[in-house]
Formats: structure tokens, C-alpha cells, sequence
């Protein structure tokens, strides 16, 4: 429809190797691609929505359904609560309120490829951008890849972006 934004799903994760809140080195080439590749100049155009999904540990971490669609909305926040894929949320929406991007992003707990297809599927985005980090064959039985999944189970158009030579930190599974 005419005056509709495309919507575009980023799914975002935290740095293996510096842990929150740095965003992964896949995750911000993910963004980056959006921009300089699908956003461009037309940043009206574009709502660009953030999903980070937090595999489930013994910290006691709950589930967090907050939206979040500027940086006032984290500047609320008492520091206990502001913990862990928050700050990592936050670099993406400052990110996108500095060029004048309208966003969402969000947090849930869970297996990252489910969770992916399912909000994918709640929210119906025009299209999923994910992160790779283009593991080899063996590498990947290990592994597995959350952007293989999505692929293959996504209810819309899935981007994949590899991560350049330059950014593949020694041991590739680090990200």
C-alpha cells in the first residue's frame, strides 16, 4: 500500500568474544548491509524492528516483552533492570535515531531459530536480515546456524550476511 513502510526484520546477538553489550560482529554487518544496501537515503520508507533472543540460563533472567522505539525509552530505566541484550538493543535504536530510521526492538528468551521464525511469523516483516558467520562444513555440525534455519522455515524473504575475510576474529566460530 502506498504511505506503508517496509518493514524489515534484524535479528541481532551479543558478542562471543566481549560479551553484552557488544553486538556481534555478524549482527552489525547485518545492519550496516540494511542500511547502505536496502535503506539508503530513503529512511521513511523503512521501519527496521530488532529482535534479540537470549538463550535461557541459570541466571534467572525472565522473558521481557517491552518495545522499544527511541533512546528515551531505555533513559527510564533503573540500571538493574537495564541488564544484558538491553544495552545490546540500544546500540541499534540509537543507531537508527541518529539517521532517522524509525525502529522497534525487542528482547525473548528461547532457542534463537524458533524464536525467530515465530516472531517472524507473528509480525509478518517483509523481509529477515541475519547475520552469518560462514562456518565451514564442520564447524557447522557443532555449531548449527541459526541463519540456515531461517532460510529454510522463515514465512518471508531471508537476507543472509556473511561477514567479510577482514572481520573473522582467529577462531571463526568467535563472533
Amino acid at each position: 500500500m502506498e504511505g506503508e513502510s517496509t518493514l524489515v526484520m534484524v535479528a541481532v546477538s551479543e558478542s562471543t568474544i566481549n560479551g553484552y553489550p557488544h553486538a556481534s560482529i555478524s549482527s552489525k554487518g547485518a545492519f550496516e548491509w540494511t542500511l547502505n544496501k536496502i535503506v539508503r537515503s530513503n529512511t521513511s520508507g523503512f521501519k527496521l524492528l530488532f529482535l534479540h533472543v537470549q538463550v535461557p540460563d541459570e541466571d534467572g533472567f525472565e522473558d521481557m516483552d517491552s518495545i522499544f522505539a527511541s533512546p528515551e525509552d531505555f533513559k527510564g530505566m533503573k540500571n538493574r533492570d537495564k541488564i544484558r541484550g538491553l544495552h545490546l538493543l540500544e546500540y541499534f535504536v540509537n543507531r537508527c535515531h541518529e539517521i532517522g530510521v524509525p525502529c522497534e526492538a525487542w528482547t525473548k528468551k528461547g532457542d534463537p531459530k524458533e524464536i525467530i521464525c515465530h516472531e517472524v511469523k507473528r509480525v509478518q516483516p517483509d523481509l529477515l536480515v541475519v547475520g552469518c558467520r560462514g562456518l565451514g562444513p564442520f564447524q557447522r555440525v557443532f555449531v548449527g546456524t541459526v541463519s540456515e534455519f531461517c532460510v529454510k522455515h522463515a514465512e518471508c524473504p531471508v537476507v543472509t550476511i556473511k561477514r567479510s575475510a577482514a572481520e573473522t576474529p582467529q577462531d571463526p566460530i568467535d563472533d
